[in-house]
C-alpha cells in the first residue's frame, strides 16, 4: 500500500484532486442502492443535494489523512462519504426559510425550492443518519478496528451535534441579532465550519494508524485550517463572483451578519486566513506525520481559492 501512496505523491496537485474528487462522487451515487426500499421522492432528494457537486473538502480530507499514514483509499471512503453527507445535511437543512432562507446553493435551486420544506428538512435528517451506517460500512468491509471505529463514531456525534456543528450553527443565528466581540464569531467559526474539519482529519488519522501526538497535530490543523477557511467565506461573500461561487454573493451583507471583514476590516481578514494556514501548516509540519505534502497542499488551495 505505501507504495501506491508514494505514486500518487507523484501526481501534481490537480490531478490528485481530480481523482480524489471523482472518487467520492461515484462513491456517493452508490449510497443508496436501487433494491432498497425508500419513498421515490426522498431519493431524489438526498441524492439532488448529495450529488450537486461542491468541493468535497471534507472527504478529501478524511482520504488525504489516510493516505499520509499509508493507509487504503478504499477503507477510507465511506467515512469520507459520511462526512460529506453530514455537510450535505447541513446545507439543506442552513438553506431552509427559518434559517438563512437561501434560492440557491451551487448554482442549483436550493432543496426547499424543489421538494418543499418538508421533504428538505426529512432529506437532511436521512443524509445524517446514514452517514452514521456509512461509517460502520468501512469497518465491516475494510477491517478497521473496532476501537478506531467506535472513536470515529463518538467524534462525528459530538464535532456534528450540539457541541459541534448544530451549536455553531444556533450561535449562528442568535448572533444575527447583534455580536459584541470577535471571540463569539470565532466561536460560530469553529463549530460551525471547522469541527467538521477536524472530525475528517481525525477520522482519516485513525484509519491510517496515527498516534495520540499525531492525531493532536491533526487536531491543530483543522482547528486553524476551518477558521482560515470560514474567514475566506466572509471575504468571497463580499468580493466573490457569482458565478463561480454558485449563489448570490453580499448575503452576509443583505441579512446584517457579522463576519469577520466587518470586525477587522478586508485586509486585515485576509492577513488573517494566511497567518491561520501558516499555523495550520506549522502543527502538521511538527507533528510527525509520515507524508503530509497532500495536507499542506490542500492548505495552500484553500488559502488561494476564489469560490
Amino acid at each position: 500500500m505505501k507504495t501506491v501512496v508514494k505514486a500518487l505523491n507523484r501526481s501534481s496537485f490537480k490531478e490528485y484532486l481530480t481523482g480524489t474528487v471523482d472518487a467520492v462522487s461515484s462513491a456517493l451515487t452508490e449510497q443508496f442502492p436501487a433494491h432498497w426500499s425508500i419513498p421515490a421522492i426522498l431519493r431524489e432528494a438526498m441524492n439532488y443535494s448529495l450529488n450537486a457537486g461542491g468541493k468535497r473538502l471534507r472527504p478529501l480530507l478524511v482520504i488525504a489523512a489516510t493516505e499520509a499514514f499509508g493507509g487504503s483509499r478504499e477503507a477510507a471512503l465511506p467515512v469520507a462519504c459520511a462526512a460529506e453527507m453530514v455537510h450535505t445535511y447541513s446545507l439543506i437543512h442552513d438553506d431552509l426559510p427559518a434559517m438563512d432562507d437561501d434560492d440557491y446553493r451551487r448554482g442549483k435551486l436550493t432543496n426547499h425550492k424543489v421538494y418543499g420544506e418538508a421533504v428538505a428538512v426529512l432529506a437532511g435528517d436521512a443524509l445524517l443518519t446514514h452517514a452514521f451506517y456509512s461509517v460502520v460500512q468501512s469497518g465491516r468491509r475494510h477491517g478497521i478496528s473496532s476501537d478506531a471505529l467506535l472513536s470515529i463514531v463518538e467524534e462525528l456525534s459530538e464535532m456534528s451535534g450540539a457541541r459541534g456543528m448544530v451549536g455553531g450553527q444556533v450561535a449562528d443565528m442568535s448572533g444575527e441579532q447583534g455580536m459584541t466581540g470577535i471571540e463569539e464569531l470565532e466561536y460560530i467559526h469553529l463549530h460551525k465550519t471547522a469541527d467538521l474539519i477536524i472530525f475528517s482529519l481525525l477520522a482519516g488519522g485513525r484509519i491510517g494508524g496515527a498516534d495520540k501526538n499525531q492525531l493532536e497535530a491533526l487536531r491543530q490543523f483543522g482547528r486553524d485550517l476551518g477558521l482560515a477557511f470560514q474567514i475566506q467565506d466572509d471575504i468571497l461573500d463580499l468580493i466573490g463572483d457569482e458565478s463561480k461561487m454558485g449563489k448570490k454573493t453580499q448575503s452576509d451583507v443583505e441579512q446584517e451578519k457579522v463576519t469577520y471583514p466587518f470586525f477587522i476590516g478586508m485586509e486585515a481578514s485576509q492577513q488573517q486566513v494566511e497567518k491561520l494556514t501558516a499555523s495550520a501548516k506549522k502543527a502538521l509540519i511538527e507533528g510527525g506525520i509520515p507524508d503530509s505534502s497532500r495536507l499542506l497542499e490542500i492548505a495552500d488551495y484553500l488559502m488561494k481559492r476564489d469560490h
